[in-house]
């Protein structure tokens, strides 16, 4: 794994080469040691066990505990479970839905699919061909569908059509990002007393996805997502949907800490290893690329400076509650074990189990010197084609760092094989890529050697 660390004598004869060739199998055999150690832990992180770790299974507090032993058999120094609570909408009960699109159901019948009713009932798969938004309530019964004409949409016209006694209770269709650009009009339908509606259906192109970053509420009326094919010419609709709003749940970090030769500063990699969990009793979201593979990175840098005594400090940050909106890092952004103005560098290490050549990248304002020290390590070492440096978003773990003036970056493998699946039930160990761990690793290696 290191052969950048390896000098390279003109003098010495065969006893020295004999050497560099052991020094170079040593080396090798660290790498494949520290990549099959990788494999292991998203393998395990994305297994059924933990079912998807989310929360109404427990399943993020199971993986935490898993994580405290994976530091402890690493060798690291301490180990430190950082507790907090957040309030979470969940879907782990029932989760049924069938479509009708003929215009003459007869719902006294009993049978199934094609023999249920007067018309093509077809039964939707969860994860698939539909999802919930993540602060929708549970809702149950047969419901007409109103398709919204985007293509001479007019809004007055729309709730005059809603308030038509043949579309009461019903649920209005539309795609998503039509949506988002009224977003005024469409707010209305999600609110009790605005519109004789019972919900929405948001379009999305397969592979459906599925969210938590807005679960700490839920809304007056069910917001479902379905697949352009799966709601096509769809007249009415049949749910079965239960959720669950847990509140003041319990959650942990796990803090891993290796002690460096020196105390006054120290260098911070973060990961978070929570992740969707499930989409009714039998669906969970394995998240193997996000964020199993972060996770596992920084357990195998912790092992790896747990063997290689580091200059600083260094602390390994597994978080929790991310995919509910931050919650984790932003509990320990305020209240830190190490103060803030203590970090000398902040990793934040994120979905980069994927085969994409660029290496996605964002900086701090304090970061951006750090910044151009990895791009001139990357274009010596050619670890990646390109590092791509995009705007600071506060979609993950490194924003509440960013904004609290530490010096950090976030780096995520995007555009591969497997983004594509991001936040569907598609991103599992079998679809993840284990291509771009080793150019991280040793990106972030070399720079903490050089910064």
């Amino acid at each position: 794994m290191f052969f950048s660390n390896l000098k390279h004598s003109p003098k010495g004869g065969a006893g020295r080469g004999l050497l560099i060739l052991l020094l170079a199998l040593g080396a090798m055999q660290v790498s494949a040691q520290d990549l099959a150690h990788y494999k292991r832990v998203i393998k395990e992180l994305a297994s059924a066990k933990y079912q998807g770790r989310g929360y109404a299974k427990g399943g993020a507090n199971k993986a935490g505990k898993f994580l405290q032993k994976e530091y402890q058999k690493a060798g690291v120094d301490e180990v430190i479970l950082q507790p907090f609570k957040l309030d979470i909408n969940t879907f782990s009960g029932k989760m049924e839905m069938e479509a009708l699109t003929s215009l003459n159901p007869n719902p006294s019948s009993k049978g199934e699919g094609k023999d249920r009713g007067r018309g093509d009932w077809k039964t939707l798969q969860p994860g698939v061909d539909f999802s919930m938004r993540e602060y929708s309530p549970g809702v149950h019964g047969e419901f007409p569908v109103y398709h919204v004409d985007t293509l001479s949409y007019d809004a007055d016209r729309m709730f005059a059509d809603l308030a038509k006694p043949e579309y009461a209770n019903c649920l209005v269709a539309c795609e998503f990002w039509f949506t988002y650009r009224h977003s005024k009009d469409f707010q209305r339908l999600q609110k009790a007393g605005e519109c004789n509606n019972a919900g929405l259906i948001y379009t999305w192109p397969a592979p459906i996805k599925f969210f938590k970053a807005y679960g700490h509420r839920v809304v007056d009326k069910p917001i479902i997502w379905v697949t352009p094919e799966a709601i096509k010419d769809v007249q009415r609709v049949r749910l079965n949907v239960d959720n669950k709003f847990l509140k003041d749940y319990e959650c942990f970090n796990v803090i891993a800490k290796v002690e460096g030769q020196r105390h006054d500063s120290c260098y911070v990699f973060t990961a978070h290893y929570d992740h969707l969990g499930n989409l009714g009793k039998n669906v969970f979201y394995a998240g193997a690329n996000d964020n199993a593979s972060g996770t596992a990175c920084i357990v195998t840098l912790a092992a790896y400076y747990a063997k290689h005594k580091p200059q600083y400090d260094m602390y390994f940050l597994s978080f929790s509650g991310e995919d509910a909106n931050l919650r984790g890092s932003e509990f320990f952004a305020n209240n830190p074990i190490v103060p803030l103005s203590q970090i000398k560098y902040l990793f934040n290490i994120d979905m980069i189990g994927d085969n994409s050549p660029v290496q996605y990248c964002e900086a701090s304002e304090e970061g951006m010197r750090g910044y151009q020290l990895f791009e001139q390590i990357n274009n010596e070492k050619h670890y990646f084609t390109n590092l791509h440096r995009g705007d600071l978003a506060a979609n993950s773990d490194h924003y509440p760092y960013a904004t609290r003036h530490v010096p950090c970056i976030f780096l995520e493998n995007e555009k591969g094989d497997a983004f594509q699946y991001y936040h569907t039930i598609y991103d599992t160990y079998e679809t993840v890529k284990f291509d771009s761990y080793e150019p991280v690793f040793r990106l972030v290696r070399d720079f903490i050697e050089r910064y």
